[in-house]
């Protein structure tokens, strides 16, 4: 799905990266992060796919949201298992969106 975004300007939050062949657990923590970042303040939506590199992107109305999900305790576990065994690499960016435009079906 193309996540549903306002108007802009909003933050993109861009997490590129290579998996390693370790399974342990890594579905279920993708699906718990999805869910406990939907909760977050300033969460906008997200967007991701792997095809060999995974991308995922979500969207915050600001910095200060994008800092705040950083420091979330269940996001940092993950962070953590993510650098240990779930991530071969990894590259995070964060942009400023400040035009959109597109069409829906």
């Amino acid at each position: 799905m193309i996540a549903k975004t306002p108007p802009p300007p909003y933050y993109a939050v861009i997490f590129s990266n290579l998996r390693t062949e370790i399974e342990d657990g890594y579905e279920a923590m993708a699906d718990e992060m999805v869910r406990l970042a939907e909760l977050q303040p300033g969460y906008l939506g997200y967007e991701s796919v792997r095809y060999g590199l995974g991308i995922t992107i979500s969207y915050w109305d600001s910095l200060d949201a994008i800092k705040n999900w950083k420091a979330n305790t269940d996001h940092l576990i993950a962070q953590k298992f993510g650098r240990e065994k779930w991530y071969a690499a990894y590259k995070t960016r964060i942009a400023l969106v400040e035009r959109d435009y597109g069409f829906e079906l």
